[in-house]
């Protein structure tokens, strides 16, 4: 078995995610889109791979929206990526920005969140047994808004937080993250990002070794369920769609959406 993972930028480390990839005997190959290099000028072209070479994709998180297209078209192809892979039958794990990625390309809609959410929070879960209630990491700035008749199943006063769609799970919060992960994004930017919004980031760090060990079973656990319970539905023909305007006057923020 073959799994695809999708890094939009160089500081996504896989973590307990990919971890749990490799324990159930899947074969991982990353696709890097915007490399270290560009990071500060992310418009490059990106030609993604075909999609049905893989029996799973895994889109993980950026620092950038999914509505700016003023960063670069790759964010169109991947959302054409993505669809390409939903048609295929092949099942797709969107982590955060990947999330809001998928909730686009099955018609979808992503705006600015009304407050950014940023911490370890606990969510409330339509289905525990996929789903537990955490605490699980979020951070970010912009929210997924989900095409009709396809329901958030957890969600937080902030944001809707996951929903299943075919073989298809879209996350808004992060379980990817681990206290290495943590200091990455902090020194990456994000200190300085959270700071500006009156956040401290070393407070942050601290609740990150706090919950290391469990976020991580829970992170596996979740991965488990996904490929048991969510890749073996039946398949859907995603329906055709295109990417939605910003909001009005929106900015990205560092260092994860």
């Amino acid at each position: 078995m073959r799994a695809l993972f999708v890094k939009q930028d160089h500081a996504s480390p896989a973590g307990p995610v990919g971890e749990a990839f490799t324990d159930l005997g899947y074969d991982v190959s990353e696709f890097l889109v915007v490399p270290e290099e560009r990071y500060h000028s992310p418009g490059v072209t990106v030609t993604f791979p075909d999609p049905a070479r893989f029996d799973a994709v895994v889109a993980f998180g950026a620092v950038w929206a999914v509505y700016d297209d003023t960063i670069g078209s790759w964010i169109h192809d991947e959302i054409a990526f993505t669809r390409r892979a939903i048609a295929a039958g092949v099942p797709v794990l969107g982590i955060c920005f990947g999330g809001q990625m998928l909730a686009s390309a099955l018609g979808g809609r992503v705006l600015r969140a009304s407050e950014p959410e940023v911490g370890w929070r606990r969510i409330e879960t339509d289905r525990p047994g996929l789903i537990e209630p955490g605490p699980w990491l979020q951070w970010h700035y912009d929210r997924f808004e989900l095409p009709d008749g396809v329901p958030a199943v957890a969600r937080t006063p902030a944001a809707d937080q996951a929903f299943v769609v075919g073989r298809s799970l879209g996350l808004q919060f992060h379980p990817e993250v681990t206290p290495a992960t943590m200091e990455l994004w902090l020194g990456n930017g994000g200190a300085a990002a959270l700071a500006a919004d009156g956040m401290d980031g070393a407070r942050l760090l601290e609740e990150s070794f706090a919950v290391a060990e469990a976020a991580a079973t829970r992170a596996r656990t979740l991965v488990h369920r996904f490929i048991r319970d969510v890749a073996i539905r039946p398949q859907i023909m995603p329906p055709m769609t295109s990417q939605p305007e910003p909001p009005s006057g929106s900015q990205p923020r560092l260092p994860a959406s």
